[in-house]
């Protein structure tokens, strides 16, 4: 397939703070069906944002109001890429899932999580850190500039997209954390709260959901702490009210609704390595060179084409990315 020339994200999108959102535009793509089993991330319908809720709590009644159905497709400051590609519909993205904490069937889980509670939501960053705090989503808004990122997702499953995320480096957050020397890897963890998030109550899994980066992985400006799309909130499918979005990995390391971020020493076990370490392993970068066990990771189905495309090594951020790996062998560390 015929590429145009690859252009830095920066130059095809602008900053954009959350005054841009009320702009919105027409239209609302259909949204796609596909199965398969592993797990990515995307947005659900816009709720309140998600609040610290005790394990096996029940939120507040009053807590979760109703979803109001919003029809109307929201602007991105670009219209495609850094490749030319094409940005999926706000409708493909918010209705095509993998968020198993509500179900393993991707167009199941936006109904589901339509009244899942995004607010009030904190996230506690600590560990090796000199600063530990538990913010207020609403102190973290308030913190960053709230950029604009066109970036592919692609899931080890063998599907993709294209999204206009909006959100803030990583790094940024780590920094005001002030880590100390001995940190050398970041642990996410998702709210617990099987009442809230039906699909914690199925023994097949190590809930809470974790992930983990390294440092430098973690400082890379590529990765992000999203709490928006396409000029609107996350919506609860999506990872609300806050999500990590690494976009030269599989779309499984980019955790949602975070609850706590802690630096440590020593290299964290993920969910999915727990559930089955010799398919998902704890670098997840997207490697066209290396299958999974039960399929090829050498092609693509972008949600809203008919056909497959070549998958790019790290999902086509090599030259940002591919030096943090100089030495490595990536089919041994997968």
């Amino acid at each position: 397939m015929s590429r145009l020339p690859k252009i830095p994200w920066y130059e095809i999108t602008s900053e954009r703070t959350y005054l841009n959102r009320r702009q919105l535009m027409v239209g609302a793509g259909a949204a796609l069906s596909l199965a398969a089993l592993a797990a990515c991330g995307m947005d659900a319908p816009a709720a309140p944002a998600a609040p610290t809720v005790a394990e096996g709590e029940s939120a507040p009644a009053s807590a979760a109001p109703a979803a109001t159905p919003d029809t109307r497709e929201p602007t991105a400051g670009a219209t495609a890429d850094e490749l030319g590609d094409p940005l999926n519909t706000f409708e493909q993205i918010t209705n095509y899932n993998n968020f198993y904490e509500f179900s393993t069937d991707k167009e199941s889980v936006a109904q589901l999580a339509k009244n899942f509670p995004v607010s009030p939501w904190t996230v506690t960053v600590g560990g090796l850190v000199d600063n530990p705090t538990t913010y207020d989503m609403d102190d973290i808004r308030g913190m960053f500039d709230i950029e604009e990122r066109i970036y592919r997702l692609r899931c080890v499953e063998a599907w993709s997209m294209v999204i206009p995320w909006q959100g803030f480096p990583l790094g940024k957050l780590l920094a005001a954390a002030g880590p100390q020397s001995e940190a050398k890897y970041v642990r996410f963890q998702t709210l617990h709260n099987p009442e809230l998030m039906p699909g914690q109550k199925s023994a097949w899994y190590s809930w809470p959901y974790t992930e983990g980066l390294r440092m430098d992985e973690a400082m890379n400006d590529l990765a992000i702490l999203s709490t928006g799309l396409y000029g609107k909130d996350l919506l609860p499918q999506s990872g609300a009210p806050l999500r990590l979005v690494v976009p030269w990995k599989y779309g499984f390391k980019s955790i949602k609704s975070i609850v706590s971020i802690e630096l440590v020493a020593e290299q964290p076990n993920s969910l999915w390595m727990d559930a089955a370490s010799n398919e998902y392993g704890f670098y997840a970068n997207v490697n066209p060179d290396v299958n999974h066990p039960r399929w090829s990771q050498g092609s693509e189905r972008r949600i809203g084409e008919s056909g497959r495309r070549e998958t790019l090594p790290f999902n086509g951020y090599a030259e940002q990315v591919a030096g943090l790996y100089d030495g490595m062998d990536l089919s041994k560390n997968f």
